[in-house]
C-alpha cells in the first residue's frame, strides 16, 4: 500500500519536508530517548518515501507521485544530507536510503535523467558519498550510492576529474578487506565503464594518474597488489587506451618493475605481470631504452620463461608465453 495514499492530510512534498526536518533535529538532539524517537520517525519516512519511488507487491509506483517526491528532494538537498547524517541512521533506513539513491539516478524522463543533471550540479554529493569510506559503519552503503553513480558518464567525469580521487588508494590500502575491496571496484568502474572519457582522462592525467597507481602496484598488501595488476592489463590492452599503452610500455622503470613482478613469490602475481610485462615484449616499435634492456638480460629472460608456469594448463597463455620466447631470442 503506498504510504501516501493512507495519509491524507500529508502531501508527498509534505512528507520530504518532514524527513528533512527530522534528519535536521537528529543532528541537533542530544538527548537520547528524544533522538531515538526522532530516529524512528526518519526511519518511517524513509520506507515510505522508498515504496512510493519502488512501489511494493501491492502496487506500482505513481509516477505523478515519484515526480513530485524527487523535485522536492532536490528542491530540500534531501541527496545531500542523506549521505552527510547517514551514518546517524538505523540500520535499516541506511539500506532505504540506497533504495532511494537508486530509484532516483534510474528515472528518466525522455533522454534525460534528472537526477543525474542534479547531481552533476552539486558534485559535493558525490565527494561526500566517497569520503563515506572512512566511517566503517556506513562504507558498503556509500559504496552502493557511489556504484549507482559511477554508471553514469557525468559522474564518472565529475569524480575523475576531481582531486578526491586521488583519495582512492587510503580507502583502498588502509581500510577493512570489505571496504577496501568495495572501494578498489568503484575505482575499476571508474577507470572502465566509459571508454571514451577515461582514455581522454588518462591521456591529459598521465602522470599524476600513474604516480598513484603505481602505489597501488607496490602495495604490501596482497591482494591490492595482485587486483591492481590484473587492472592495469586491463587498461593496456584496451585498444581505446593505445595511446595510454605506447607511452607506459616506452618507460623503462615500468619494464623493470614488471621483471621483478615476475619472480614474485605469490605465483598469482607472476602472472598478472607476465600479461603486462607481454606488452613490452610484443610491441613491434620498442623504444631504445627497452630495446637495451632486453637485450641485456635476454639469455636470463629465456632461461626464465621457458620454465615460466609449465604446469598452466591454459592454451592462450602458453600461446604467448611461447610467443615472447620467440620474440625475445630475435633480439
Amino acid at each position: 500500500m503506498n504510504f501516501f495514499s493512507r495519509q491524507k492530510t500529508r502531501t508527498p512534498q509534505e512528507t520530504v519536508r518532514s524527513l528533512k526536518e527530522n534528519i535536521v533535529r537528529l543532528d541537533q538532539s542530544s538527548s537520547g530517548e528524544t533522538k531515538k524517537r526522532i530516529n524512528e520517525e526518519v526511519s518511517r519516512l524513509l520506507s515510505s518515501i522508498k515504496t512510493s519511488l519502488i512501489g511494493d507487491e501491492i502496487a506500482e509506483p505513481s509516477p505523478d507521485i515519484v515526480a513530485q517526491i524527487a523535485n522536492e528532494i532536490y528542491a530540500q538537498d534531501l541527496l545531500s544530507l542523506m549521505v552527510i547524517h547517514l551514518a546517524k541512521f538505523e540500520f535499516e533506513a541506511r539500506k532505504d536510503v540506497c533504495s532511494i539513491y537508486s530509484a532516483l539516478l534510474r528515472r528518466q524522463i525522455g533522454s534525460r535523467s534528472p537526477t543525474v543533471e542534479y547531481i552533476s550540479s552539486r558534485p559535493d554529493i558525490i565527494f561526500h558519498t566517497l569520503k563515506g569510506y572512512g566511517n566503517a559503519e556506513i562504507a558498503l552503503n556509500t559504496g552502493l550510492i557511489l556504484k549507482e553513480m559511477v554508471r553514469y558518464e557525468a559522474l564518472a567525469h565529475i569524480l575523475l576529474y576531481s582531486d578526491q580521487f586521488y583519495t582512492f588508494p587510503n580507502y583502498i590500502e588502509n581500510t577493512t578487506f570489505g571496504i577496501s575491496c568495495d572501494a578498489f571496484a568503484n575505482m575499476k568502474d571508474c577507470l572502465t565503464k566509459h571508454k571514451p572519457m577515461v582514455a581522454q582522462f588518462l591521456d591529459v592525467n598521465y602522470d599524476r594518474f600513474f604516480n598513484m597507481y603505481t602505489t597501488l602496484i607496490l602495495s604490501t598488501n596482497y591482494v591490492t597488489k595482485r587486483q591492481s595488476l590484473k587492472l592495469l592489463g586491463e587498461i593496456l590492452l584496451d585498444r581505446t587506451n593505445y595511446a595510454i599503452m605506447t607511452r607506459y610500455i616506452a618507460n623503462e622503470a615500468n619494464l623493470k618493475m614488471m621483471m621483478n613482478f615476475l619472480r614474485d613469490k605469490s605465483r598469482n602475481i607472476q602472472f598478472e605481470a607476465f600479461h603486462v610485462f607481454k606488452v613490452f615484449v610484443a610491441n613491434p616499435t620498442k623504444p631504445p631504452q627497452i630495446q637495451s634492456i632486453l637485450r641485456r638480460n635476454k639469455d636470463k629472460l629465456l632461461s626464465f620463461l621457458k620454465e615460466f608456469h609449465n604446469d598452466k594448463d591454459d592454451e592462450q597463455f602458453n600461446d604467448e608465453k611461447q610467443f615472447l620466447i620467440v620474440q625475445i631470442e630475435r633480439i
